[in-house]
């Protein structure tokens, strides 16, 4: 299954933020660091940009987006999460998600292996 179609019963979703904008993404969060190249602002219809949640420069150079490299991707991502203290925050925006629509948009090729899937999978583990 691919992320854009891995919404949760909590009501948060990942979607790929070149993928066209819906109604039905109710609150759109970027989760890059950087802002998507060729992408404007009006289609990207972002409501908040959490660059904090996004992994390292390091992290992100050192992943490249290579799937064997996917399991120690996370547990190092996690690890940043927890030393820059975001697992708060992670898991206020899962509590929100339960009242509202939240969609993590994200901008990586690869819909499968790229920090908005980690980050949803680390929201629902957060107790």
């Amino acid at each position: 299954m691919t992320a854009d179609k891995a919404t949760t019963k909590h009501g948060l979703a990942i979607k790929s933020v070149r993928d066209p904008a819906s109604a039905d993404d109710g609150r759109r969060i970027l989760t890059d660091r950087l802002w998507p190249r060729g992408v404007s602002k009006e289609k990207a219809r972002v409501t908040e940009w959490c660059k904090d949640f996004a992994p390292t420069k390091e992290l992100r150079q050192w992943f490249g987006h290579d799937p064997a490299r996917w399991a120690e991707f996370r547990k190092r991502y996690h690890k940043e999460l927890v030393e820059r203290d975001q697992l708060v925050a992670l898991r206020e925006l899962r509590n929100r998600s339960r009242k509202e629509k939240i969609t993590l948009v994200y901008d990586a090729h690869d819909h499968d292996h790229n920090e908005a899937v980690a980050l949803l999978e680390f929201a629902h583990k957060l107790s």
